[in-house]
């Protein structure tokens, strides 16, 4: 695929109406935050732990592939959708399935032993939030504010949690649109709604939105309204470089663009705006 000259920029979708962009919607979680970096490694075994107590003879193995493969598709919807697959799992092997938010709940809490010096880090000043971002996150947002551009946040973690990581990251002030996160009647939220929201609200043609995210659901929506979306194929342990798995599923998903994060926010945003 073609770069943007001496850069990381990976451009997909060479002909898309660039020069128009009003609104910018961001995804979190992998998109500008790592306070949650590694929850894959908290979900997947809790699922594998429920799964194998059935005794079905499938062995660890077995389960771990299967419970991955419908976490990583449904990676960027709301976490209860991932809790109800899991509890279709659970009835389709003969066991009682615990109503999903219940398996939500026990998912969050082993989540807060991964993540709980995180959070406590930043707001008693031992991280700083650059320690805690994609690299260049801050530098993207305050260009796009200095551009006078409008930017959201929506996010598949619980709202609350969102707003609250979101604080102890001082980005906050940045998401003069709002700031979205799912919601325990997960019916009344999803990345399709807040975009259809932003259009309607100022009356937008697709072009006019531009949207960031390292998960397949905000990208197959952006494309969905005609939107440009730019792929964050971060790779968040090492906080530097592509994650090829991440490029490979949001290319998949129809991302316009390609960057492993924002260092080089000055030439994408020359790019596209």
């Amino acid at each position: 695929m073609p770069t943007l000259n001496n850069t990381h920029i990976e451009i997909i979708h060479p002909s898309i109406q660039r020069g128009q962009v009003h609104s910018v919607l961001f995804d979190f979680d992998g998109t500008l935050s790592l306070i949650r970096e590694g929850w894959q490694g908290v979900m997947v075994p809790m699922m594998v732990e429920i799964l194998q107590a059935l005794g079905t003879g499938e062995t660890e193995s077995e389960l771990t592939a299967l419970v991955t493969e419908f976490v990583d598709r449904l990676t960027g919807k709301q976490t209860i959708y991932q809790m109800i697959e899991l509890s279709a799992q659970v009835t389709d092997r003969g066991g009682q399935a615990l109503d999903p938010l219940t398996y939500k709940r026990r998912y969050l809490d082993r989540l807060w032993e991964r993540i709980e010096h995180r959070v406590i880090g930043l707001r008693e000043g031992t991280l700083t939030p650059a320690e805690m971002v994609v690299p260049g996150a801050f530098d993207i947002l305050e260009a796009l504010r200095r551009r006078g551009l409008t930017c959201y946040l929506a996010s598949g973690t619980d709202q609350p949690y969102v707003f609250d990581e979101a604080d102890a990251l001082g980005i906050s002030p940045y998401f003069a649109g709002g700031i979205f996160g799912a919601l325990d009647e997960y019916e009344r939220f999803s990345k399709a709604q807040v975009i259809q929201d932003i259009l309607r609200t100022h009356h937008l043609q697709g072009s006019q939105l531009l949207a960031f995210g390292d998960g397949f659901v905000e990208i197959e929506e952006t494309k969905r309204v005609g939107g440009i979306a730019v792929g964050v194929a971060s790779d968040e342990a090492r906080r530097q470089g592509i994650d090829d798995w991440k490029r490979d599923r949001l290319i998949q998903a129809g991302a316009d663009i390609i960057i492993p994060d924002f260092r080089e926010q000055d030439v994408l945003l020359d790019y596209l705006l």
